[in-house]
C-alpha cells in the first residue's frame, strides 16, 4: 500500500451551536486505503466525512488533499464522490440517465458517456439494466446504481456514509464483498462511515474508532480487536469482559481476588487497571483445574458457538465456546496469559473521551 498521505485533516474543530462535535482532530488517509470511521451515533464520524466532502466547513483547522489546501473548496471542485445511505437516485429517470447525470454536467460526449455507463454497470454486476427505471429496482440494486453513478466520475476518493444501513443482513454481507472487490479493481481510496463493528472489521485496511469527537484508536482490524487501547474500544468492538483489576507486578495481575499470569509490563506495582478478556478466550475446564471456580448461569446457541454466562468470584463472565456446558454446571475458568489485555484506568470521564487523542 502506498504510504503517501492523500488526505490530511489538521487540527480540525467543529461545533453546531454550543455542541462541540470535533475537538482538534488530526487524521490522515493514504492513497488506495480502505479506511473506516467507526463509532456510536453522535461521535463525529459523519461530520468528519462531510468536512472531507466539502458539505461542511471546519471552525478551525485545514483539510489538505494531494498536497493542496481544499478547506474552502466547494464539493463539485473536489476529486471525490459521496454515496449516502439514502440512495438519492432520480426516480423519474432510467438507470442510464442516473449514471450519466454527472458526466452530462461535465459536457462529456455521448459515446464517452455510453461507454462509461456500460463499464459502470458491468462493475456493479448490473449489465443490461440501462433502460430500467430506478424505482423498479430492489434496495440492493439501487445502492449499486448509486455506487456506479459515483464511480463513472473517476473520483480519487469515494466517501461512503452508512451506505449499507438500509439493507437486510444477507444483502449487506454481499455488498461488503462487492465493495472490497470494487476497491481492488478500481484503485480508489475508500472512506467509509459505519456504526457496525462487524462491517468495519470485514472491509477495512484501517479502522478509526471515534467517541465524543475524539479519536480513541487507529489501527488494523486485528490491532483494534486484539489490542484495544482503552475500555471504550474493547467494549465497542466485539464483546469483552472488562474487569477492574490490580497489576501486582510485571506479568502478574490480580483479577477478582485471584492472581493471573499475563504478558504486560511497565504498569508499576499494585496499580489499579482494567483487565480485558474476550469471551472466546475464556477456557472452561473441570472445576479443580481452573484458576477460579464458577457456575454456568445462562446458555444461548448462536449458530457458530454457544454463549454462556458464568458466575465466578462475584462477576458474571461472558464465555463463547463451541462446546455446550449446561446451565448449573460447576466449571473452572482458565485464560492464556497472552489473552489478558491490561489497560490503564482513566482518571475521569473527560480523560476517558480523550484517552487516545493526546
Amino acid at each position: 500500500m502506498n504510504n503517501d498521505k492523500l488526505i490530511d485533516l489538521v487540527n480540525i474543530s467543529k461545533s453546531y451551536g454550543k455542541n462541540l462535535i470535533l475537538d482538534d482532530l488530526n487524521l490522515y488517509v493514504r492513497e488506495n486505503e480502505f479506511i473506516t470511521l467507526l463509532g456510536p451515533s453522535g461521535c463525529g464520524k459523519t461530520t468528519t466525512l462531510r468536512l472531507i466532502g466539502g458539505f461542511e466547513s471546519p471552525d478551525t483547522g485545514k483539510i489538505i488533499f494531494d498536497g493542496k489546501d481544499i478547506t474552502e473548496l466547494p464539493p463539485n471542485k473536489r476529486q471525490l464522490n459521496t454515496v449516502f445511505q439514502k440512495y438519492a437516485l432520480f426516480t423519474h429517470m432510467t438507470i442510464a440517465e442516473n449514471i450519466a447525470f454527472g458526466l452530462k454536467i461535465k459536457k462529456k460526449s455521448k459515446s464517452y458517456i455510453d461507454d462509461k455507463i456500460k463499464y459502470a454497470l458491468k462493475l456493479v454486476n448490473l449489465d443490461g439494466y440501462e433502460n430500467r427505471m430506478a424505482d423498479s429496482l430492489s434496495g440492493g440494486q439501487q445502492q449499486r446504481i448509486a455506487i456506479a453513478r459515483a464511480i463513472v466520475n473517476e473520483p480519487k476518493v469515494l466517501l461512503l456514509d452508512e451506505p449499507l444501513g438500509a439493507l437486510d443482513l444477507k444483502l449487506r454481507q454481499d455488498m461488503q464483498y462487492e465493495l472490497i472487490r470494487l476497491k481492488e479493481e478500481l484503485g480508489i481510496t475508500f472512506i467509509y462511515v459505519t456504526h457496525d463493528q462487524e462491517e468495519a472489521l470485514t472491509m477495512s485496511d484501517t479502522i478509526v474508532v471515534m467517541n465524543q469527537g475524539y479519536i480513541q484508536q487507529i489501527g488494523t482490524p486485528e490491532d483494534i480487536y486484539n489490542e484495544p487501547e482503552n475500555a471504550f474500544v474493547a467494549d465497542f468492538i466485539g464483546d469483552s469482559n472488562i474487569i477492574p483489576a490490580t497489576m501486582i507486578e510485571d506479568k502478574v495481575v490480580e483479577i477478582l481476588g485471584t492472581k493471573f499470569k499475563c504478558v504486560d509490563e511497565g504498569f508499576g506495582k499494585n496499580k489499579p487497571v482494567d483487565a480485558v478478556i474476550r469471551p472466546e478466550d475464556v477456557i472452561l475446564v473441570e472445576p479443580d483445574k481452573g484458576i477460579i471456580k464458577g457456575k454456568v448461569t445462562s446458555l444461548i446457541f448462536k449458530g457458530v458457538h454457544y454463549e454462556m454466562e458464568v458466575m465466578a468470584n462475584g462477576y458474571e463472565w461472558l464465555v463463547q465456546s463451541t462446546k455446550l456446558v449446561p446451565v448449573g454446571t460447576e466449571v473452572g475458568i482458565d485464560v492464556d496469559p497472552f489473552n489478558i489485555q491490561i489497560m490503564h484506568k482513566p482518571e475521569s470521564e473527560d480523560e476517558e473521551a480523550v484517552a487516545l487523542d493526546e
